[in-house]
């Protein structure tokens, strides 16, 4: 009888223990399969976080360590268009001096392993606002200062950061900014944001510009093109073959609007013959005998 006794508890013990390691590996598998716990570059020097931190000796005689956190909860959405859900998170550096670097970057749900990308600065002392997956690229908005105030003064400027991911080098690509100059046009898509209308600039030496600059907007999506006017709403199609790209079966509301520009914008829509994107986030459309050029950013 002590026998059997006996043996029950060493299998109650087994069990027991083989139970506590499956979950201890479930547990550190869940842990590795995180944005929490992934290796992210910050300038070409990785940074391998658990539990969203990790501190490095800046050297060995030293007690102050150079430390990177995650800010805030990850955003969730598929920015590699595989099905997987990846992740835009912001990391803070604290690399030991009166700096608190913030960078924005995205952890890529690779068959249920996440993994990091490089990181894009932000700014020092910033504060970050909301972030989150829209399509294939990662929106991050945040307040910063003017260029030249001093750190004692709050952040007060809104500013947005777009990222898109390539797969073939897997590091971040800014497809446009609060700034020029800093958009890779090889990235850039139709679909990828809610284009304003800038100006149309004609090969006669004129202009045409909105007198409303938040009202002229055109959106693509799934073959299907919206727009918005100082009047009305306007819908339908188009096609691209290349760069070149046509309008068709375009449909309006028909409030009429004194004053308005709308017949303009439409005019000039039914011109457009191809498109291209500029480094500065420039959507522009070269309309038809090259009588000019329509800016969208």
């Amino acid at each position: 009888m002590k026998k059997i006794v006996i043996g029950i508890a060493v299998l109650v013990v087994l069990v027991g223990g083989g139970w506590f390691l499956l979950g201890n590996k479930a547990q550190d598998e869940v842990a590795v399969s995180s944005p929490q716990n992934a290796t992210y570059l910050i300038n070409e020097e990785s940074f391998t976080l658990v539990n969203g931190l990790v501190e490095k000796e800046i050297t060995s005689d030293s007690a102050v360590k150079n430390k990177v956190s995650v800010f805030g909860e990850p955003a969730y959405g598929d920015i590699d268009g595989d099905g997987d859900e990846d992740a835009v998170l912001i990391l803070v550096n604290e690399p030991g001096g009166s700096g608190t670097f913030y960078y924005a970057a995205i952890a890529v749900n690779d068959n249920g392993e996440f993994k990091g990308t490089d990181a894009i600065l932000l700014g020092d002392r910033i504060a970050p606002q909301t972030y989150y997956m829209e399509g294939n690229k990662a929106i991050v908005n945040y307040v910063d200062r003017a260029p030249g105030e001093d750190f004692s003064v709050q952040p007060s400027i809104g500013k947005s950061l777009y990222l898109q991911f390539n797969k073939e080098s897997y590091r971040l690509i800014q497809i446009a900014v609060d700034f020029e100059g800093e958009a890779d046009p090889n990235v850039m898509t139709l679909d990828m944001k809610t284009w304003k209308w800038i100006k149309t600039i004609y090969n006669n030496d004129t202009e045409l510009a909105p007198k409303n600059k938040e009202a002229f907007t055109l959106t693509f999506k799934d073959g299907k093109f919206s727009a918005t006017t100082d009047c009305n709403s306007m819908s339908g199609a188009y096609e691209v073959n290349d760069k070149k790209i046509a309008f068709k079966d375009a449909a309006s509301t028909l409030k009429y609007c004194e004053g308005s520009q709308e017949v303009e914008f439409s005019k000039m829509l039914d011109e457009i013959q191809s498109f291209f994107f500029t480094g500065k986030g420039e959507l522009i459309f070269e309309l038809k005998v090259d009588s000019g050029s329509a800016i969208f950013k």
